[in-house]
């Protein structure tokens, strides 16, 4: 029986597609369900996304509506299974990911396994990780891992509403969704659960939140986050138009 459902939204992805299929290709779990959402690809994304990939139960979605929540919106009723993992479509997964993943969503109470981002650099990647665990260990009710490494216990994710337009339209979604999801368990950040995206998002002034918005987040009890999210940063990103269609605009690739 299939355990794990991995998602992956993409959007003109050709030069990295093909390696982040390959690292998922190579998990050492077993047959899992891969969802590809095509969020409307002008480039060669979707033909890469359909080769073969023996050992992979493979379902193709394509989201017209342009932005990253409504690919995930569309893919989450295709989520039939216990676990499920959220991804990029330019990371390497290493062969062990949805295993450490696996082991540490069986802890009880735990809802969401975290990956932490690392460089190539083995040295820098052991002080990246050990960073996380320390902040993790710091502010337990805060998400400190983006949409490329989130993994969840399906029902959690589904009571906490899932990813949905509706909730949260802007960027930062995956600290929101975080915030609904803890409701329902406690989070961790297993130090041998990393990934490696791609080094070319250097560029992030058009996703990022302003100092004192991040302060305040560290700072706010977890019993108010909904406030924070909600009635505090939602409005204020609004007002910026920080949509989640910024998380479209690929700006390391202009001039």
């Amino acid at each position: 029986m299939m355990r794990w459902t991995v998602v992956i939204a993409y959007y003109n992805e050709e030069a990295f597609l093909a390696a982040t299929l390959d690292s998922l290709a190579a998990q050492t779990v077993g047959r899992f369900r891969l969802v590809l959402v095509d969020n409307g690809s002008t480039d060669a994304s979707p033909r890469i996304a359909r080769r073969a990939m023996p050992g992979v139960h493979v379902v193709h979605l394509s989201e017209a509506r342009p932005g990253k929540i409504f690919a995930l919106e569309a893919a989450m009723a295709s989520i039939e299974t216990e676990l499920v993992a959220f991804g990029d479509a330019d990371t390497f997964y290493p062969p062990h990911y949805l295993a450490t993943a696996e082991a540490a969503l069986e802890r009880p109470g735990v809802v969401a396994a975290m990956a932490t981002d690392v460089p190539e650099d083995a040295g820098k990647a052991r002080r990246k990780r050990r960073h996380n665990r320390i902040v993790s260990r710091l502010w337990p009710k805060q998400t400190h891992t983006g949409g490329f490494g989130q993994t969840f216990r399906t029902a959690a994710l589904k009571a906490a509403g899932g990813y949905a337009h509706r909730f949260w339209p802007y960027v930062l979604m995956d600290h929101e969704i975080m915030e609904r999801v803890l409701r329902q368990g406690r989070a961790v950040y297993p130090y041998d659960l990393w990934c490696i995206p791609s080094p070319r998002r250097s560029d992030r002034r058009r996703v990022r939140w302003t100092r004192v918005e991040r302060l305040l987040y560290h700072f706010t009890p977890s019993a108010a986050k909904g406030w924070y999210f909600h009635r505090f940063l939602g409005p204020r990103l609004a007002r910026r138009n920080a949509t989640h269609l910024n998380l479209r605009e690929k700006t390391w690739e202009k001039g």
